[in-house]
């Protein structure tokens, strides 16, 4: 099995390296297909694009897309598309521009519980303001020392039912999957084992994942544990799934793995770089 990682973000979303430096990182590591998948955005691909031809790494165009479904964020990535897809980008646009005022109310939440200055400290750590999101707001409250690290920001202050965390209204899952399939790429469920929903909710995730055209899950992800892999692993083969495996690497210290760091496949699954 070559060294493939299909999950990754950087500072065009999220992520703390530009696309250059994920992609030399990803070099460095032995990744031999690598796609860039920032939240919401192409902005990085011609940059990353560009480092992987120099670096002889495949590069595979990535986004990961924001959805709501039963009142839950979930994600869909979009793996090997064309990126200059006009309906594609004006979803992405759609998006993009809703998070700036969902980034201001995330602010008001935090004025509430007296802990001030949240949206220009959030707006200080995104490389694309467009882009701003709760990865940025956790980062300044590190900072601040409200919390030791950024996952326990989001445990104590970014989750449904936390003191910072604002609902919006994302794309549904018809959306998301359209744009990908329409601009001729494969629909990837994005870490499954993330969502907290029942074994009945995932099965309805899963049937209407299929049913708009989705076409691959991620069996394994830098934050799925050993019985995570079993479980959508047998999904993969009960819905008839190609397997895709991402670290979801955001930058160092920020990471449940590194680049390429992931084990293997299960050996009887299709991977979805196959259908590339």
């Amino acid at each position: 099995m070559p060294n493939v990682d299909l999950h990754c973000h950087s500072t065009a979303s999220d992520g703390l390296l530009s696309a250059a430096e994920v992609v030399r990182l990803a070099a460095q590591n032995g990744v031999e297909i690598l796609a860039l998948t920032d939240h919401d955005d192409l902005g990085g691909l011609e940059e990353a694009r560009a480092a992987a031809d120099e670096a002889g790494v495949r590069f595979i165009n990535g986004v990961e897309i924001s959805i709501e479904w039963m009142e839950s964020q979930v994600h869909i990535v979009g793996l090997n598309f064309d990126a200059g897809d006009a309906a594609l980008n004006a979803g992405l646009e759609s998006i993009r521009a809703g998070r700036v005022s969902r980034a201001r109310r995330m602010s008001e939440a935090f004025e509430q519980i007296a802990i001030k200055g949240t949206f220009d400290g959030a707006m200080r750590y995104a490389g694309n303001p467009n882009l701003i999101g709760r990865a940025h707001f956790a980062r300044y409250l590190v900072e601040i020392g409200v919390c030791k690290d950024v996952r326990s920001v989001f445990d104590s202050y970014l989750v449904p039912g936390r003191p910072g965390y604002v609902a919006h209204r994302w794309p549904t899952m018809q959306d998301a999957v359209g744009w990908i399939v329409r601009a001729g790429g494969i629909a990837v469920m994005a870490h499954p084992g993330r969502y907290k929903f029942s074994k009945g909710e995932m099965r309805r995730l899963f049937d209407e994942f299929k049913l708009h055209g989705g076409r691959a899950v991620e069996v394994i992800s830098g934050s799925h544990s050993a019985d995570n892999v079993k479980t959508f692993a047998r999904l993969a083969r009960k819905y008839d799934l190609l397997a895709s495996c991402g670290s979801d690497y955001h930058g160092p210290g920020e990471s449940y793995v590194g680049l390429g760091k992931l084990p293997p496949l299960p050996p009887d699954l299709t991977p979805v770089w196959e259908a590339f």
